[in-house]
């Protein structure tokens, strides 16, 4: 079997060697299949933003169904968790499988899973029913989303990694919070009833089959894998997935102190999210320019994207002034001092704020951990890492979602919780810190 070992981040990550790697935007976006998996990317994360809102307006803000912070807190896991938990296993099948036909397969079947979500919130089905139909979307979306990920070291040169994958994330977060506001506006004009929800959640099907139209005009093997195990062992390799991706994680520092940095983020921001969402729908009131209830929560979604807009601009930057490492703990005191203010002067305003730079701060984050798996994990077994990685940034946030849930009054307001969530970002700087140390002494 193909073995990890930490290959040489020269220039993804240290600072004299960065700027002279740096391909720039114009030609970024000629690289020919960098441009096409950029374009299957945009498409399959617009859709992800529309169904996502669709099923949140239907489970919380639609007249017809009463939601508390349990109900919040369900459809969040729906949406998130089912991947994680398969997600070992198929990340295996990711490194035996041709990825173009995975991105073209699971768009379609994506498709096809969206038409029987909607047809379920038309029939007004609620609890299990919903849920159930919801989490093989979200499974099916969650596995594109990782072929994705692991099909870019096929489309550019590694030592750009840092700079392609600051383009296509941040931009393919953004056209998910631009599905998300495409699918709120529908809802204004469609209705917000049963009805008009079914009606949102189908448009999501458009982006599903663009992305595999796109997806198709690859060649065989385009996007890896490279090398296979021989047929004989892939079962045993799957059921070995987790464990897979621990070890080749755990064998490179930079790579694990990136993970638990943003680990500490997400429990951060799923303990935000949840009261953000009771707050707009129970505790504020239209202020001025500010809005409550679902459009509130577009303008919430809309300055987080923006948020994501000034990491792609910064964090390319940092990276090559201070290398990953002092870049993530630079966007992690940020997001600490951001937590206490919101904690101090809970407010609409601040609330919208607080999304901006945490929407910020965690790309940052993000981008810097997906550049230390991309260049530092073999390609053999970058499918099992990137399914760990999607445990790490769906699994913790889902958690912190149920205990905030379970913990948080019905109308959200909770100050000592957001204070918390800053105590989380304290923790995972000290994690960070620690397996750095581990870094400089191998």
């Amino acid at each position: 079997m193909p073995t990890s070992g930490p290959t040489p981040p020269v220039a993804v990550g240290t600072p004299a060697t960065a700027e002279r790697e740096r391909l720039g935007f114009v030609r970024l976006v000629r690289t020919r299949g960098l441009r096409r998996l950029l374009a299957v990317r945009f498409a399959t994360q617009w859709a992800d933003g529309v169904f996502q809102a669709a099923l949140g307006g239907a489970v919380l803000f639609n007249p017809e169904r009463q939601a508390d912070p349990l109900a919040v807190a369900a459809g969040l896991a729906v949406l998130l968790l089912p991947y994680s938990l398969i997600g070992p296993f198929a990340g295996a099948l990711l490194d035996r499988w041709d990825r173009k036909r995975v991105l073209m397969g699971a768009n379609l079947v994506r498709a096809v899973l969206i038409v029987v979500v909607a047809a379920v919130v038309f029939a007004g089905v609620t609890g299990p029913g919903l849920y159930l139909a919801a989490l093989a979307v979200a499974g099916v979306s969650r596995f594109v989303n990782s072929g994705l990920s692991v099909a870019l070291p096929h489309v550019v040169e590694r030592r750009h990694l840092v700079e392609a994958n600051t383009f296509a994330v941040t931009v393919g977060a953004a056209m998910t919070a631009i599905g998300g506001a495409c699918a709120i506006g529908l809802r204004e004009i469609v209705g917000p009833d049963d009805t008009g929800s079914a009606i949102t959640t189908t448009v999501a099907v458009v982006g599903s089959l663009l992305a595999a139209a796109l997806a198709s005009r690859f060649r065989r093997g385009a996007l890896g894998p490279d090398r296979t195990d021989p047929a004989r062992r892939t079962a045993v390799t799957v059921l070995h997935g987790l464990a897979d991706g621990a070890r080749a994680t755990a064998a490179t520092p930079s790579v694990a102190a990136s993970f638990l940095a943003l680990a500490a983020h997400r429990f951060s921001v799923g303990i935000t999210t949840l009261l953000t969402l009771l707050l707009f729908r129970y505790s504020f009131i239209d202020s001025g320019p500010f809005r409550a209830g679902l459009a509130g929560i577009g303008e919430a979604v809309l300055l987080a994207a923006a948020g994501l807009g000034v990491a792609a601009l910064i964090a390319p930057w940092m990276v090559r002034r201070w290398g990953r490492p002092r870049t993530i703990r630079v966007a992690m005191i940020v997001a600490t001092l951001t937590q206490l203010a919101l904690a101090a002067l809970l407010s609409m305003p601040a609330v919208l704020a607080a999304a901006f730079v945490l929407g910020a701060t965690g790309q940052i984050v993000k981008l810097c951990t997906d550049a230390a798996v991309q260049s530092e994990a073999g390609d053999g077994v970058l499918g099992r890492v990137f399914a760990l990685y999607d445990v790490v940034f769906n699994v913790g946030y889902v958690l912190a979602v149920a205990a905030a849930a379970l913990l948080s009054p019905p109308n959200g307001y909770a100050p000592w919780l957001l204070a918390a969530a800053a105590a989380l970002y304290v923790l995972g700087l000290l994690a960070h810190d620690q397996q750095m140390r581990r870094t400089r002494r191998t």
